[in-house]
């Protein structure tokens, strides 16, 4: 995964927004119903961890991004709430993250 999203620091921003979309969807649709359904709570407790560490990760990355690109509010209150949507970020992958990629690739 690395290798597609390159060494530069939207990069890192993506790969971590990729996972962390990942993490929040397993969390909603496999964890939560294994545990109410099925009564094993420890399902949450773990796949919750992983999403918490991804989740704080996203946010530190955001804050870099935002000092670095120089992202206006509205763009950056937009990435900061796809991280509480599901499938979020992907659309902010697909709408804003991938175009500024290719434009630092492009430098």
């Amino acid at each position: 995964m690395i290798k597609k999203y390159g060494q530069s620091l939207i990069g890192r921003f993506r790969a971590i927004a990729f996972l962390e979309g990942v993490s929040f969807l397993l969390l909603m649709f496999i964890a939560m119903p294994i545990k109410y359904l099925l009564d094993y709570p420890q399902v949450v407790k773990v796949c919750g961890w992983f999403h918490g560490l991804l989740f704080i990760a996203y946010i530190l990355l955001l804050i870099q991004v935002v000092i670095e690109y120089q992202w206006k509010f509205g763009r950056s209150f937009w990435a900061f709430i796809a991280s509480l949507l599901p499938f979020g970020t992907f659309v902010l992958d697909h709408k804003v993250l991938s175009k500024e990629h290719e434009l630092v690739q492009r430098s």
